[in-house]
């Protein structure tokens, strides 16, 4: 009897030193919860980031400034882009729909030869980039890549021999359109529907991009024009720098649920754009009002317009913040699926954005975001730069198949 109150003991004694221990690291565990500050941080520095869309060539065309330096004015520049995380900004090659047969490629090789100065004259900051694994190359080197798309079609000026000099430039993607219908596809700001949809020139563009590897990019485009190019291309569409239109009703710039899963089924990615326009219904109401006015010949320095983008600028209702930005990207995943989302925030294209992403500093407060919603460190890789890399391997695999199926001239 003494014996098995010995081991009654024992065994009590034992199961309290092991429920202890398990308090003790529970304790430990809650004292020491996770940072995901610190966590968002750590990834947007190891992973690759690559931003679909930013507007430094026509920012710089107007106004030169040392990048390689803190600016005070735009939202990039190499010291705010290396805190953030930013390796990969697609440098916009801007072209103002005004530019339609008004000397557009000539704009087009301008911009281009100011992004392969930078690159140039600074070679320890940045490198030009034509592929994904140029990217990852100079990611390994602690270069920050410059790949380019051009926003607007109009420099093809009807020839599709200047889709072949645009690609030899280093342009990898197209946005088919900018904010007026042009001579390859209706524009989502326009409302004549010249070409409904596509041009028939523009399916052969669409054609040769396929067989030259540069992506389609339907941001910009009519409704009409979306679906037709999607179903056209042979290879995945992206959307470059665009959001969800669910959040933003009636504005068609935006993509709907059905072309955000048409895009899912075709193996493309959308990039969500920051723009306080874009991701909040009031801010795309009242801001759209304002640069309408300014679109139609109002002076943008006008005291009293100037005082009233001031003072919707302090409203936060207005201007959305970093969990909106989270939102249509928690749509797109519903919709499509976490292989068809990134980044595409149209940094120094747009006026306004979101409290607490003011700039290229800024990417670690998204991540952190989508962190607290349970996104898995593989689902932020997916985001930052593997649904991309995706994509755009495979245009390249479509361009090489076509090449090769293609019969002799």
């Amino acid at each position: 009897m003494k014996f098995k109150l010995l081991l009654l003991a024992v065994l009590l004694f034992t199961f309290s030193c092991s429920d202890k221990k398990k308090s003790t690291v529970i304790k430990s565990a809650e004292s020491k919860p996770v940072d995901l500050k610190a966590e968002a941080d750590r990834l947007a520095h190891e992973f690759i980031i690559v931003d679909g869309h930013i507007d430094l060539p026509y920012r710089l065309k107007h106004k030169w400034e040392d990048v390689t330096v803190q600016t005070p004015n735009g939202h990039f520049d190499y010291v705010r882009a290396k805190k953030g995380g930013l390796d990969a900004p697609f440098m916009s090659i801007y072209i103002p729909a005004a530019k339609e047969n008004n000397g557009a490629l000539d704009l087009a090789l301008k911009l281009i030869a100011m992004v392969e100065k930078l690159a140039a004259d600074h070679p320890d900051k940045f490198a030009l980039a034509v592929t994904p694994q140029d990217i990852e190359a100079n990611f390994a080197k602690n270069l920050i890549s410059l790949p380019m798309g051009m926003e607007n079609g109009s420099p093809v000026e009807g020839k599709l021999d200047n889709l072949n000099l645009l690609f030899d430039k280093g342009i990898r993607y197209i946005t088919l359109c900018h904010s007026k219908d042009n001579h390859i596809s209706d524009s989502s700001y326009d409302q004549r529907y010249t070409n409904g949809g596509l041009s028939p020139f523009g399916y052969k563009v669409i054609e040769r991009m396929n067989e030259l590897g540069i992506m389609v990019d339907v941001s910009h485009v009519s409704d009409s024009a979306f679906y037709q190019s999607v179903r056209h291309s042979k290879a995945p569409v992206i959307a470059s720098h665009s959001s969800c239109r669910h959040f933003t009703p009636g504005f068609e710039r935006n993509v709907s649920d059905e072309m955000i899963k048409l895009i899912g089924d075709h193996n493309g990615i959308i990039m969500v754009n920051f723009g306080s326009a874009f991701i909040t219904s009031k801010g795309n109401v009242e801001l759209s009002k304002i640069y309408d006015r300014i679109n139609a010949g109002a002076d943008p320095n006008d005291p009293v317009l100037k005082a009233k983008i001031d003072s919707l600028k302090s409203l936060p209702e207005i201007m959305g913040d970093v969990a909106l930005v989270a939102d249509h990207i928690d749509r797109i995943v519903n919709i499509a699926g976490i292989d068809h989302v990134g980044f595409g925030s149209d940094f120094d294209g747009v006026n306004n954005l979101p409290i607490g992403l003011e700039d290229v500093s800024k990417y670690p407060t998204v991540i952190e975001e989508l962190l607290k919603r349970g996104y898995s460190e593989e689902d932020i890789g997916k985001i930052c730069y593997k649904n991309l890399f995706r994509v755009w391997n495979d245009v390249i695999a479509v361009a090489d198949s076509l090449r090769h199926s293609k019969p002799p001239a």
